[in-house]
């Protein structure tokens, strides 16, 4: 309309009422007011009775810029409440976006919650297993592309949905190695909504900005996980090193991101050397390469396999022993027995708390009727409340006792299972040493240091197996 207004095709604009010409106050009394009396257009607002080729009046003059003002504290209003509302929804664990990622879809009863789609959800599940069996985001993008299986863009249209990406170029969007890294990112897929990750400055601007992640709204079990929690902790650990694939490859090294200099605690690089006809590989110390600041730390990438190999077999080893006495300790009829002695022993100190409780009543009653003097009722009154004090520690000892017994019995140790499903192992993979092991260190004695995954709960797990073993020498100690 603007354009035509310019090139002399209109001479008149017809409106509603002001607030369907504009809500910006500014903008809307620039027009009235300048633009269209320099350009000869005359304007009209039926429902405000207002024609400019009637001529201003007083009243107008005051009434139009006011219009204009309420209309645009109408829009402020209205924008407030509608972020206000939708924050909420956030909060509640609404789902509010108008399109449901990849690998869900909007359930038909409620479309503010996700459900599984089966097939996409499959390809999520294959681009993970993928990443953690060493493909870089590129090549994952290109087995994609080759099998054809449509991107996520075009997959939604495929479904019947009006979605258009923002960056589109070609016709038809293809997977990226973007495309990929945004999904291995993605915490929706482990069952949580991360939502309000941008905003807009005010109602009057458009351009969107990243709000600090302090300010996301997170919300935790809102749907279906598609991803288990260990494998995404995998992934994420992968994506923040640097695993740049050799030319010719489309995935990394066995060690790749993994293998570390166990002095300067750099990445150790793989070279490879041809003696006699053959081909060696072997791993040094990065540092070493640049300026020999560090030792070579050189060894055989043959001989660090067959190292980690035998490590991971008698850690299996010691894991499968484990668990035979976790179920030995679990049907131990003395581990009922004990709960009853913490629950006997919370009942004293709650009556000793009832008791104390008692004598500090009797104690006033002391005082008034001068059997006590003043500095007497002081210091017993200090003397029973320490005593209930002690009561109350001694109560919340026990119970936190008795609530870790109680979790113990029965607990299924599932990060054993990581380790267990892979005893009788012939060879090492990269997905094998990427789920169990975190890091390895080489030193210069050729000296090798693992790391397994899950070692917090692994040491726990070992003092209460040495806890339970103390309990029951003490025990049959005290019968003999």
């Amino acid at each position: 309309m603007l354009e035509d207004i310019k090139k002399g095709k209109v001479d008149c604009v017809v409106v509603k009422d002001l607030s369907r010409f504009g809500r910006n106050y500014i903008d809307s009394g620039r027009y009235i007011e300048k633009i269209f009396p320099m350009l000869g257009v005359r304007f009209i607002a039926i429902n405000d009775s207002y024609d400019s080729l009637d001529g201003k009046s007083q009243t107008d003059e005051i009434i139009i810029p006011f219009k204009n003002l309420i209309n645009d504290a109408y829009c402020r209003d209205i924008s407030v409440k509608i972020r206000s509302h939708l924050d909420i929804k956030r909060k509640k664990g609404e789902f509010i976006a108008s399109f449901a990622v990849y690998g869900y879809k909007k359930d038909c009863a409620n479309h503010n919650r996700l459900v599984v789609d089966e097939y996409a959800a499959g390809v999520v599940k294959d681009i993970f297993a993928w990443k953690i069996a060493g493909m870089s985001q590129q090549a994952i993008a290109d087995r994609l592309n080759d099998r054809g299986i449509l991107s996520p863009a075009e997959y939604k249209k495929s479904c019947g949905s009006r979605y258009r990406a923002k960056f589109q170029k070609k016709e038809k969007a293809l997977w990226s190695a973007v495309a990929v890294t945004r999904i291995l990112k993605n915490e929706v897929y482990l069952g949580n909504l991360v939502q309000g990750k941008v905003t807009t400055p005010n109602y009057k601007v458009k351009k969107t900005v990243q709000k600090e992640e302090s300010d996301w709204i997170k919300i935790e079990d809102t749907h279906e996980a598609v991803i288990e929690a260990g494998d995404f902790a995998i992934v994420q650990e992968l994506l923040q090193r640097d695993m740049r694939t050799s030319p010719g490859r489309k995935e990394v090294y066995l060690f790749s991101g993994i293998l570390f200099c166990g002095d300067c605690h750099n990445a150790m690089t793989r070279k490879t050397s041809v003696v006699s006809g053959k081909k060696y590989a072997y791993y040094m110390c990065s540092e070493n390469k640049r300026g020999g600041k560090c030792g070579s730390h050189r060894i055989s990438e043959k001989e660090l396999e067959k190292a980690i190999m035998g490590l991971l077999k008698l850690h299996i080893e010691k894991l499968q022993d484990m668990e035979k006495e976790i179920s030995m300790m679990e049907n131990l009829p003395e581990k009922e027995y004990n709960i009853r002695l913490i629950e006997t022993r919370i009942i004293k100190q709650k009556e000793e708390i009832d008791r104390n409780d008692r004598l500090k009543l009797s104690l006033y009653e002391d005082l008034k009727e001068g059997i006590l003097t003043k500095e007497e009722y002081l210091a017993l009154k200090k003397e029973f409340e320490q005593r209930k004090r002690d009561a109350y520690q001694a109560v919340r000892q026990a119970e936190t006792e008795k609530k870790r017994m109680l979790e113990q019995q029965g607990k299924h140790h599932e990060w054993i299972d990581e380790f267990l499903q892979y005893r009788g192992m012939k060879s090492l993979n990269r997905t094998v040493l990427v789920e169990l092991v975190k890091r390895i260190e080489v030193y210069e004695d050729k000296r090798i240091s693992v790391c397994f995954r899950y070692m917090e709960e692994y040491q726990e797990l070992c003092g209460l197996l040495l806890e339970q073993q103390e309990k029951q020498f003490s025990g049959r100690k005290e019968v003999v």
